[in-house]
């Protein structure tokens, strides 16, 4: 499970990471470039699916006892 969740961090961050590169790359001429614009818009869209689906793991994980909170006990 910490493998998959890893796992899915590092893709978050390199969705992140491309990003930034088309958001940089597309500010080097005076308008800027539709296509680099929709490659940004789609790594950022990649991101937001990808911490969705991460979060929703995360919670049917929890729900089905396949891991447990731990911390702070509710109440105290």
């Amino acid at each position: 499970m910490i493998f998959i969740v890893s796992l899915a961090f590092a893709a978050i961050i390199a969705s992140l990471g491309l990003a930034m590169y088309y958001m940089l790359k597309g500010r080097s001429g005076n308008a800027p470039d539709a296509s680099k614009s929709r490659n940004m818009s789609k790594a950022l869209a990649l991101r937001v699916g990808l911490s969705i689906t991460l979060f929703l793991c995360i919670l049917i994980s929890w729900q089905l006892g396949w891991i447990e909170p731990t911390g702070i006990k509710a109440g105290q």
